[in-house]
């Protein structure tokens, strides 16, 4: 009985060395018929007004003046490194929601979710430079108002956004972005063709990740942008759990999977993926899903790192950076 035991317990530690194995070699590890669950002791935010994820927020949509008025004449303005996106006569940045349809025109954000992204009404409404006005349409909302489409998707602002320029709806959810003046989520403009002086006029493909050297924690990785990623320790690596959901993401963006054969200074069988909780998918390193902290506003910034004890930069091996010297 001792020895079967003993083999029982051989044969499950093999299996947990083999599912570990194949996490560390970068598959997407959710697994097949396995679900990804939000962890159980993390908070279900809702709307994402409490402050519990370190983002230093905590606003209330009730402080954001003019959500629900008219958008006046649209404008095309730079959003941050998202690129050009639609803006409203103040300066409100508007948005998209990717669980909407265009063709036919359907919203499918209403009760909280409409509190957290007030419907932009259709009526008082023109197109500015850059914006083609056939573009613009309305939809009709359960509530009876009409909302207003671009391209056929239905237009949004974002209760957390307090001043104009704000984009703090970008990527939350991994479903919400910032409109485009096509009605394709808004993307930093592609490099022309020109040529360089190089022969071939084409850019240099840029690293998916890369390694920064950063003077406090040593080697980091960063994404296309330059922007430090994060792990967080209300996560799980195996078995896969995930604490970072709902207002959490307003502040902490999932980072997108990458191709593991354009990454620069880290091993490819760290790179994989993971399938979240909403059904988007999330770049992991070393099997730990990784993010990116809207408080960095420069390249190589790193004031996400020991946020609150549980945001932790990582490091070329996957590992959780530390201060050096």
């Amino acid at each position: 009985m001792k020895r079967m035991r003993r083999e029982i317990f051989a044969g499950s530690a093999v299996a947990v060395l083999m599912l570990t194995a194949a996490c560390g070699s970068g598959d997407n590890y959710s697994g097949k018929g396995t679900s990804v669950q939000p962890v159980g002791d993390s908070k279900q935010v809702g709307n994402g007004y409490d402050d519990v994820y370190g983002s230093g927020s905590g606003a209330d949509p009730s402080g954001a003046a003019g959500k629900n008025g008219p958008a006046g004449q649209l404008k095309v303005q730079d959003v941050g490194t998202v690129g050009s996106g639609v803006a409203d006569s103040q300066g409100f940045t508007l948005y998209r929601f990717d669980k909407d349809t265009p063709k036919p025109p359907k919203s499918n954000c209403e009760g909280d979710c409409a509190t957290a992204w007030p419907a932009v009404s259709a009526d008082d409404v023109s197109a500015g430079e850059g914006i083609d006005k056939s573009l613009l349409g309305s939809v009709a909302r359960a509530d009876g108002t009409r909302q207003l489409t671009l391209a056929g998707w239905p237009v949004y602002r974002y209760a957390k956004d307090t001043k104009a320029g704000d984009s703090l709806g970008e990527g939350v959810g991994g479903t919400w972005h910032v409109l485009g003046p096509d009605g394709k989520p808004a993307a930093p403009a592609k490099s022309g063709g020109a040529d360089s002086g190089k022969g071939g006029g084409a850019a240099e493909e840029k690293s998916e990740l890369s390694v920064n050297q950063n003077a406090q924690l040593g080697p980091i990785i960063s994404d296309a942008e330059g922007r430090t990623l994060y792990r967080f320790d209300k996560d799980s690596a195996w078995p896969m759990k995930i604490g970072c959901v709902d207002g959490c993401t307003d502040t902490w963006k999932p980072a997108k999977p990458v191709d593991k054969a354009n990454v620069t200074g880290i091993a490819a069988e760290l790179v994989g993926k993971v399938k979240r909780p909403d059904g988007t998918e999330q770049l992991t390193i070393d099997c730990w899903p990784v993010y990116t902290f809207t408080g960095d506003k420069e390249p190589g910034d790193i004031s996400g790192h020991n946020n609150k004890g549980l945001w932790f930069a990582v490091t070329d091996k996957g590992k959780k950076a530390k201060v050096t010297g």
